[in-house]
């Protein structure tokens, strides 16, 4: 019983740990997750180097073409996008 007693606070650091960094930690990269997934063309966005454009084109999974100004577009890696600053309306069928 003695042996069980000094684990007890090692157990409630780890539950505290997990609760106030890890849990918080997976819920912001699960949201990233998906606001990365609902990008589409048109959605105005900020890359996590600072620069703001539009979506222009959905290449593939993984990457996206941005219009930086008039006829200046770059590719940018999607989970490189930092936020999401307007998105655009879905079109009416």
């Amino acid at each position: 019983m003695e042996a069980f007693a000094q684990f007890i606070p090692l157990i409630l650091i780890f539950a505290i740990m997990y609760l106030l960094l890890i849990r918080p930690q997976q819920k912001k990269l699960k949201d990233h997750q998906a606001m990365v997934a609902a990008l589409r063309r048109g959605d105005q966005i900020v890359t996590q180097g600072g620069l703001i454009g539009k979506v222009s084109k959905v290449k593939d999974d993984n990457e996206i073409e941005v219009e930086l100004a008039d006829n200046v577009k770059v590719r940018v890696v999607k989970s490189t996008v930092a936020q999401v600053i307007s998105k655009t309306e879905p079109a009416s069928s």
